[in-house]
C-alpha cells in the first residue's frame, strides 16, 4: 500500500505556481491530483505523487526554490490539528519532541532526528518515498517548514547557526537568506539545521498548559492517530542514522521504542529483513552521493556504512552493473541520462 499523506502538505501550492506563472493543471493531472483536492487539507494523496509535483513543478517553473517559496508562506496554523498543540508547548524542546511524536500527522514521509552534541543541537530531515526520486523540493518544504516553526515559538530569541543542504546551491540564494536568515551549508553532508543547546529550554512566551492539553485530547481522539507502519518507520530510521555510522539493528530498534527481538520479529511478520531494508536505503542514497562532486569514492563508501572501499566497491557492481568509478565517469559525461539503477 503506498504511503499517505493529508493534502495539507500541498498548501500553498497553487499560490506559489501562480505568483511563478505557472499553470498547475497539467502537472495536477499528470500525478493524479487536483487543486479541489489541494484544497481540503484532509484528502489523503500518495506521498510520491505529492513529492514528484514538488519536484516537477520546480522544473516546469525553472524555480530551484519552490519548496522553500512554499515554506516561506505557511503559517502556525498550517500544521493542521497539531498547530495548537505545538504553539502552546513549554519550550522549543517540548515542541520538537511533540513533532517527533506526531509527524506522522504532519507529513508520514518526513523522517526527522534531533540530537545534542556538547553544546549545539543537530535537527536532521529526509523525505522518504516508497520509490527511489529526487525529493529536493519536497525536503526544502519540509526543513523550511520546520524552521518556521522554531522561529515562530522563539521569536527574536531565535538564533539558528546554519542551514545545510546536502546539494549544491542553486544560481540564485537570495529567498534562502530571507527564509532562514542565518549561514548557508550548501553541498553538506545532512539537510537540516543547527543552533545552541540553549535555545531548546528557552521559554515560550506564549504556552499555555491548559490549551496544550485540551489540544492534546483533540488529537488523541483522531482517527488513526496511532497508526504507523513499521516499514516505513524503520527506512526513515536507516535514512537518518545510516549516514552517521549507526544504522545497526540495536540503534534502529531503539528509535522505534523496542527491543531487537521485537522489532526483528515484526519484520518477519512482515516478509522483510533488516539487512533487506539497508540494502534498499543504500540504493537510495547512493545516487545522492555519487551526483555529490564533493564527495570521494571513499567517502560515499564511510557513509554508506562500508569501512573499506573495495567492499563498497563490490557492493556497487553488484547492484548497478558497473564500478562506481565507471558509473560517476559516465553520469560527469552524460548527467542525468545515467540510472543509477540501469
Amino acid at each position: 500500500m503506498p504511503t499517505l499523506l493529508r493534502a495539507a502538505v500541498l498548501t500553498k501550492y497553487l499560490l506559489v505556481a501562480q505568483q511563478l506563472g505557472l499553470n498547475p493543471q497539467p502537472l495536477l493531472r499528470r500525478h493524479g491530483l487536483t487543486p479541489a483536492m489541494l484544497e481540503n487539507p484532509d484528502q489523503l494523496i500518495a506521498a510520491d505523487s505529492a513529492v514528484a509535483l514538488l519536484e516537477d513543478s520546480g522544473q516546469a517553473s525553472g524555480c530551484d526554490s519552490f519548496g522553500s517559496r512554499m515554506a516561506e508562506a505557511r503559517q502556525m496554523a498550517d500544521f493542521g490539528p497539531v498547530s495548537l498543540l505545538l504553539s502552546h508547548q513549554r519550550t522549543l524542546r517540548d515542541a520538537l519532541r511533540t513533532t517527533v511524536q506526531y509527524r506522522h500527522l504532519l507529513n508520514e514521509s518526513l523522517a526527522l532526528f534531533i540530537e545534542e552534541v556538547g553544546k549545539t543541537v543537530i535537527v536532521r530531515e529526509e523525505v522518504v518515498t516508497d520509490h527511489p526520486m529526487a525529493a529536493r523540493q519536497a525536503t526544502e518544504l519540509a526543513l523550511g517548514a520546520l524552521f518556521r516553526l522554531c522561529s515562530s515559538l522563539l521569536g527574536q530569541h531565535w538564533h539558528p547557526q546554519t542551514v545545510n543542504f546536502a546539494y549544491e546551491a542553486p544560481a540564485e540564494t537570495q529567498i534562502y537568506s530571507r527564509l532562514f536568515g542565518c549561514k548557508l551549508e550548501f553541498g553538506s553532508e545532512f539537510n537540516g539545521f543547527v543552533f545552541s543547546s540553549v535555545d531548546l529550554d528557552t521559554p515560550n512566551p506564549l504556552a499555555d498548559p491548559v490549551m496544550a492539553r485540551y489540544a492534546e485530547r483533540f488529537i488523541q481522539s483522531l482517527p488513526g492517530v496511532s497508526e504507523h507502519s513499521l516499514l516505513l518507520d524503520v527506512r526513515k530510521a536507516i535514512y537518518l542514522l545510516l549516514p552517521m555510522g549507526r544504522a545497526t539493528v540495536e540503534q534502529v530498534a531503539q528509535a522505534q521504542a523496542v527491543n531487537v527481538r521485537t522489532l526483528q520479529r515484526r519484520l518477519d511478520a512482515e516478509g522483510v529483513t533488516f539487512s533487506q531494508l539497508i540494502n534498499e536505503v543504500r540504493r537510495d542514497l547512493v545516487r545522492r552521493y555519487m551526483e555529490n562532486p564533493r564527495y570521494s569514492l571513499g567517502r560515499i563508501a564511510q557513509l554508506l556504512g562500508y569501512s573499506v572501499p573495495s567492499s563498497f566497491t563490490r557492493w556497487f557492481t553488484t547492484q548497478f552493473g558497473m564500478a562506481p568509478a565507471v558509473w560517476r565517469q559516465k553520469w560527469r559525461s552524460k548527467g542525468s541520462d545515467v540510472q543509477a539503477g540501469e
